[in-house]
């Protein structure tokens, strides 16, 4: 393992965990998206990530692979009064849980603050050291 290479892993999870929250908070922030009932409603968006290996197979932080939609049916809710309804007056909502996407939230957030203090730590660590024999 190279003097660098925990900064570089964690490094890797900070962007992983920051791409969690952008497709997090785009979630939320489409949680009262309706749709007319002939249109695909809004769907979570969900980040998958796997380990990131060199060419030895050793591992090197992790990385996006892609960004998938929640699955799942719509819920359809009877408002004729809604611009979008249908004629039969439903209007599609979108299929995210708010409760799950709150508690991502958490998760990606304390995942993105554990790999910055990973690189905070090692930083200082070798301060420390480049100050030894001075």
């Amino acid at each position: 393992m190279g003097a660098f290479d925990a900064i570089d892993i964690a490094a890797t999870g900070a962007d992983v965990s920051q791409l969690w929250l952008e497709a997090i908070a785009h979630n939320i922030a489409n949680v009262n998206t309706i749709r007319s009932a002939d249109e695909e409603p809004f769907r979570a968006k969900l980040v998958h990530a796997e380990e990131a290996l060199d060419a030895t197979g050793r591992g090197r932080g992790a990385r996006a692979i892609q960004i998938l939609e929640s699955q799942g049916e719509p819920m359809w809710v009877w408002d004729p009064e809604h611009p979008q309804a249908s004629e039969d007056g439903y209007v599609v909502r979108p299929v995210v849980e708010l409760s799950k996407e709150m508690a991502d939230m958490i998760a990606a957030q304390r995942s993105y603050q554990l790999n910055l203090q990973v690189i905070r730590t090692n930083e200082e660590a070798y301060q420390a050291a480049l100050r030894i024999g001075r």
